[in-house]
């Protein structure tokens, strides 16, 4: 955490005072989603940190390599969007299931999460987060500050490159930052008026995130949600005033990040299906549109579920995770069935 916040604290800060646009940059959710997936299925550390390296590059490379770029963001939107949907969709169970096994302590987060995201849907979610911390103390007491660190350090991770963890756990970390919060950052900023700096963002995030997997860290990006408040009117009513606000985001991660010990303690010490429900509320709305997209064009519905089903699935496969085997089985099918033989010309009649 400390890493990913000091990364995205120097990526916004040189991108805030060099071009002067809001160019959010923000950790991947969707990327994280990715990691929760795969938790549990016996992928060494050393591994990850590889498969989040690969990933990096990937992102580099899409930046210096315009093609690549369009390539990723080419994949079309039906699989792209079931890939992701597939991978949040065991998280936004947790909720349920949460409530199920831990009712007293459940319940209240969902209760606040549904009261609020009718009246105030901005302050759901950080709501849910704040009952959710009242209920791991109550739950937990004050044991867990005696394993918090005031002053979290940087550990460095030594790289090993897993062919089946790279297919499992670093491409599709690669297709969903890239398709779920950069492409979106893209369109937010041009939505506003802003010229995109795509190389710029890109590489930018890429080596950010090669820093940041280097101690642990996932990855970072252009961020979606928090580029539509930073360069929207609620930001600054002058345009050319609104990168202030990524400047002073920038800047406001380094706290965050040195809260990194005191946060990593409290988790710690939560039931894990009480912090999995709250993140199962945080990104549900992601799975709505991830769905609305996936199933939106009626001739790929059938792709997009191939591919939903098998990442949802979970399998493992040759060592290789589901979210591979999902978007491979959806490319197949979306192929096959998107595949229209030339109508045969009509018979010719001998004349009489």
């Amino acid at each position: 955490m400390l890493a990913v916040c000091l990364s995205i604290a120097v990526v916004s800060t040189v991108s805030a005072l060099w071009l002067r646009i809001p160019l959010a940059i923000a950790w991947s959710t969707p990327g994280a989603a990715v990691l929760l997936a795969a938790a549990g299925n016996g992928i060494a550390f050393s591994d990850a940190v590889g498969a989040f390296l690969v990933s990096a590059v990937l992102v580099v490379l899409s930046g210096l390599w315009p093609a690549l770029g369009r390539a990723i963001v080419g994949i079309p939107k039906p699989l792209a969007s079931a890939l992701l949907a597939g991978v949040l969709f065991p998280i936004c169970l947790a909720p349920i299931e949460a409530v199920a096994t831990l009712p007293l302590l459940a319940a209240p987060i969902v209760i606040v999460w549904l009261v609020l995201y009718r009246l105030a849907p901005r302050w759901a979610v950080p709501a849910a987060m704040l009952v959710a911390v009242i209920a791991v103390l109550i739950s937990a007491g004050t044991d867990w500050l005696g394993q918090a660190s005031i002053a979290p350090q940087l550990a460095f991770v030594t790289p090993s490159f897993d062919l089946f963890t790279v297919l499992s756990l670093g491409l599709p970390l690669f297709i969903v930052t890239m398709a779920g919060q950069n492409v979106p950052g893209f369109v937010v900023l041009s939505n506003n008026g802003y010229q995109p700096p795509a190389r710029f963002a890109l590489v930018g995030t890429g080596l950010g995130s090669l820093g940041a997997g280097l101690f642990g860290g996932h990855a970072i990006n252009m961020g979606a949600i928090t580029a539509a408040i930073m360069a929207g009117p609620e930001s600054h009513p002058d345009p050319d005033r609104r990168w202030i606000a990524t400047l002073t985001n920038g800047l406001l991660y380094i706290p965050l990040g040195l809260a990194a010990g005191v946060a990593v303690a409290l988790v710690s010490a939560a039931p894990a299906i009480l912090i999995t429900a709250v993140a199962g509320l945080a990104v549900l709305g992601a799975l709505i549109t991830s769905v609305v997209n996936a199933l939106e064009e009626p001739a790929h519905r059938v792709a997009a579920i191939v591919t939903f089903l098998i990442v949802a699935s979970g399998i493992v496969v040759a060592g290789i995770g589901s979210a591979f085997w999902g978007l491979l089985a959806g490319g197949i099918v979306f192929v096959w069935l998107g595949w229209r033989r030339k109508p045969a010309l009509p018979a010719a009649h001998d004349a009489e």
